[in-house]
C-alpha cells in the first residue's frame, strides 16, 4: 500500500480526500511499522492541534474497512499498519518494542493442521511477537554496565 493506491481507495468509495486523511496515510507510509491511535494522534497534533481521539478513531476504522490499513493487538492495546499488497500469503514477525514487522514467508498452519478433514479454513492470522535486532543491540556504557540502545 502506498499514498496513491490509499487515496485512490478513499475516492472509489465516495470519502472526501482532506488534509488529515493525507496525513493519516503519509504517516503510516512514512513509519512503515505498527503504530497506536495515540501515536497517530501525537503525530498529527502538530499539524491539527485540535485534533481529537475520536475523530483519529473514527479515520483508523474506516481506513480499516477499506483495507487501507490493518490492525492487531498486543499487550491489550489496538496498533495499525498499511495494508500489505496481499499478492502473496504471508505472516509477520513483529517487534514488540518498535513496531516494525518482517514478513514470515512459510505458513505455520500448513504444518500444524495440514489439510483438515470436514472443515474448510476460509482465513487464519498468525503473529509472533518478539523483539528484532535493531531493539535487542546493547552498548557497552561508559561506567561498563549494558544498556539497551533505545533507551
Amino acid at each position: 500500500m502506498d499514498l496513491n493506491q490509499a487515496l485512490t481507495i478513499l475516492k472509489e468509495n465516495g470519502y472526501k480526500y482532506t488534509g488529515k486523511r493525507e496525513l493519516l496515510v503519509n504517516i503510516f507510509q512514512e513509519q512503515g511499522r505498527y503504530l497506536t491511535a495515540k501515536e497517530v494522534l501525537d503525530y498529527m497534533q502538530s499539524d491539527f492541534p485540535g485534533l481529537s481521539f475520536d475523530t483519529v478513531y473514527r479515520n483508523l476504522s474506516l481506513f480499516e474497512d477499506l483495507g487501507i490499513i490493518e490492525a492487531t493487538e498486543w499487550n491489550g492495546e489496538r496498533r495499525y499498519r498499511f495494508q500489505c499488497d496481499g499478492e502473496t500469503h504471508h505472516h509477520h514477525l513483529i517487534c514488540t518494542r518498535c513496531g516494525r514487522t518482517q514478513t514470515l514467508q512459510v505458513c505455520p498452519m500448513q504444518a500444524i493442521l495440514g489439510q483438515p478433514d470436514n472443515f474448510e479454513i476460509t482465513g487464519h492470522k498468525f503473529e509472533i511477537y518478539g523483539i528484532c535486532s535493531g531493539c535487542s543491540n546493547v552498548e557497552k556504557h561508559s561506567s561498563g554496565e549494558l544498556i539497551n540502545q533505545h533507551g
